[in-house]
Formats: C-alpha cells, structure tokens, sequence
C-alpha cells in the first residue's frame, strides 16, 4: 500500500459516538433477535408459568372445595328463612350454582342495618347482602359480584315464594364503591405487584448483557471493536440493543397473556374470585401507569446492564465475570426488598434515600405512580436515573479500556515483540559467518 493510499485511509472520517452506538446496536439486535437461542429464551420463562398456572389451579380447586361462597341475607326473619331453604332445595341439583347464603349476624341485632356500610368496611366474608323481600330483592355489592349472582338471588327468591314457572321476581341493586381505605389498600397492592414484575423482568433480562459481553470477551471479539469505535459508544449500543431484544421478548410475552386472558376472562374470574375489571387502577391511571412501567424499566434495565458491563470490564476471565455478578445479583435483591418496605412509609427519610439512590429509584418510583398522583417528581427522578445509567457507562468503559485495552492489549503486543527480538538475535547469532 502507498503512502497516498494509507494517507487516503486516515483521512476518512470516523463515525461520531452515536453513529458507532447504532452500528453497534444493530449489529447485536441482529444477531440476538434472529439466533436460535434466543426462541429457547422466549420459550424458557413459559414452563415456570405453566408450573405455577397448574399449582395455583389445584391450589384454587382446594380451597374452592374448601370454602364456598356466602351471599349475606338482612331480610325479615321469616323472608331470610324462606331464602335458606330455597337454597338448600334447588343445591341438589344446581351444585356450585347456587351461592351458600346466610344470615347476617349484624342484621339481627341492629335494626337501621346499612347494607352499603357493611360492605363497604368489609366486614365478614360475603361476596354480596340481599335486603328487601323475596318479592322484590335488592343485591349489595360490586358490579362484578352482582352480575355474577343476580340469577341464582333470583331464582332462590322464586323458589322461595313458589312463583309459577317463567315467573320470577326482579331484583335491584346497589353498587358499592370502594372506601378511601379499601382503594388504598388495592393501589398498594398494585404497587407491590408492579415491583415484582418490573424486578422479575430486569434480572431476568438484563443477564443477556452479561452473557454477551462474556462471549465476546473470550473470542476477543470485544477487544477489536474497542480498538476500532469508542469504547462508551460500544457499551451504549450493545445496552441498547439488549434493551429492544427485552421489548421484543416482553411483547411476545404479552400478546401470549392477553390471548389466554381472551380467551379464559370468565374461568380466571371464577377461580381467583375476583372481577379485575372492578378493581381501582393507580393514583395517575392506568395510561399513564403503563408508560411509566415502560420508562422505569428501561431505566433498571440500563442502569443494571451499565453495571453488568463495568463488571465486565473488571474481569479478566469469563469466569470471574460470572463470579463477580453474583454480589451484583444480591445487590439487587436488597434494593428491591428497600423498595418494596418503602411503599407504606410515603415521605419517610428512607423512602427519599431508594429515590435517590438510583438501583432503587425506578421501582421506588413506579409504586409511587400507584400510589401518588404528582406526575413532577417522575421527570426528575427519569432524568437522575438517566444520568446515573450514562455516569456508569462512561466509567465502565473507561476502567475497561484502561485495564483490558492497555494491560491486555498493548500488554500482549509488548510481550510478542520481546519474544520476536528474542529469536531474531538468536537466529543471527547462531548463522554461519561468511
């Protein structure tokens, strides 16, 4: 090659940062995406759901077999009586159909009875209370459980009064809504919930970087990309393209549940005793709780594989990589345990240290989405986290071009000059003289 031609070459210009990160994120996507391992990741995941659908199934089989559902009757004493053994008639041949109804207690004692503030303190274990008459019979309770039992309270009631047959007596209702506590009460367990899976789906995922960079590491592959684009532009494009393969797999992931949700709504009802649809969504939405729940995985997600990398770059062996992730794991672990306690200490000093502190923040911030509707405060703690997650990556690129590219690299290079040297005088001392 002339020296024009060498000239020519270093003349050409170099991909800036973020041309390099897409050409790396592509070409790991790429690679990913359409490889076979990763349909057996995807796949995977599935045998432990199905483990866990089948136990809760029998489970769910048990204690339905276990407890049946009660259906409060507050009528007058003959009417409640007349209620009961209609049930008990028509039980023989309708089975399950036909809810256990019983007396309320309370109702005995208390005259001015409020059906509605029974229900709504939750006391006792009754999916609904029927006041009125048999005649005319009104249903206490949520829509899902009035829709579920205004049929069986019906024909009970018909059966109660004898009515001929096509003629049966029909009910009102009264939909209770959920108290201040009782709405409180399920926005917690929305955000405990929403931890789990967005803690679940970040270690599950996020080992993908981990065991890329330990692939690349042992063909050396990582080292000649280092030596050609800049090292946070390589680490950057390959958290990237790791975090849309995780989009990928999620997406595949989903359209699964919400076809077998399509498909089994009222057996998944039935057997969890529980109408989702009447459940209250979080403090800003349900709209806008699912953008957040895909920001602040994103967040997790870049922040844990920045932090997987730096590992990495610390590591001279994949072994050690493999061993030193595990203190991270753990690390982890506690961060989501700190997260989750937080949840019933709003506006404690510990609460505001798992914002801060930024392996905590994402799930720190996604309960408070459920639970709090400011919506500020989420783009302050999404700007401190991006921050934290490209803090991590330039110091993990810089630790691992400093102990790889120059200890290794240039270490190695030395190494093999000193050995050529080595044999070349040698080879001229041993020659002949002419």
């Amino acid at each position: 090659m002339s020296d024009h031609d060498q000239a020519a070459i270093d003349a050409r210009p170099r991909l800036s940062r973020l041309e390099a990160a897409w050409v790396i994120a592509r070409r790991d996507f790429v690679a990913v995406l359409f490889s076979r391992a990763f349909l057996f990741f995807l796949v995977g995941p599935l045998f432990p759901v199905l483990v866990g659908g089948l136990a809760g199934s029998v489970g769910g089989q048990v204690s339905r077999s276990a407890v049946s559902t009660e259906i409060g009757l507050a009528m007058q004493s003959e009417d409640n009586f007349a209620m009961i053994s209609a049930a008990e008639k028509l039980r023989p041949q309708l089975g399950r159909s036909i809810p256990n109804v019983k007396i309320v207690p309370e109702a005995r004692r208390d005259g001015g009875f409020d059906a509605r503030a029974f229900m709504d303190e939750r006391k006792g274990n009754y999916a609904a209370i029927v006041t009125g008459t048999p005649t005319a019979p009104q249903i206490v309770g949520t829509r899902g459980q009035i829709d579920r039992w205004r049929g069986p309270v019906e024909l009970i009631a018909a059966t109660a009064l004898q009515a001929s047959p096509g003629t049966f007596p029909r009910s009102t209702s009264s939909v209770v809504a959920s108290s201040a506590a009782s709405e409180r009460t399920n926005r917690i367990r929305t955000a405990q919930a929403s931890q789990m899976v967005l803690f679940l789906l970040t270690m599950l995922l996020a080992g993908m970087v981990l065991s890329n960079l330990a692939e690349e590491k042992g063909n050396k592959i990582i080292e000649i990309l280092a030596a050609a684009l800049p090292m946070d532009a390589v680490f950057m494009g390959k958290l990237f393209a790791m975090l849309g393969v995780s989009f990928v797999g999620i997406a595949v992931w989903g359209a699964l549940g919400w076809g077998f949700w399509a498909l089994a709504e009222d057996a998944i009802v039935v057997i969890t005793q529980t109408d989702f649809r009447s459940l209250p969504g979080p403090a800003v939405g349900w709209p806008m709780f699912l953008a957040f729940g895909i920001i602040y995985f994103s967040m997790a997600y870049l922040l844990l594989g920045a932090l997987f990398l730096t590992i990495g770059a610390m590591a001279e062996t994949v072994r050690e990589v493999q061993t030193m992730s595990m203190p991270v794991t753990m690390m982890q672990l506690m961060v989501f345990f700190l997260a989750a306690y937080t949840i019933t200490l709003p506006g404690s000093a510990l609460e505001t240290f798992a914002i801060l502190f930024p392996l905590s923040s994402p799930f720190a911030m996604l309960a408070r989405a459920a639970l709090d509707e400011t919506l500020w405060v989420h783009i302050a703690a999404v700007a401190w986290q991006a921050l934290a997650a490209f803090l991590l990556i330039k110091a993990g690129s810089a630790l691992f071009r400093k102990r790889v590219m120059k200890s290794g690299g240039a270490g190695r290079e030395k190494k093999k000059r000193r050995l050529f040297n080595r044999s070349s005088t040698q080879h001229s001392s041993t020659q002949p003289a002419e």
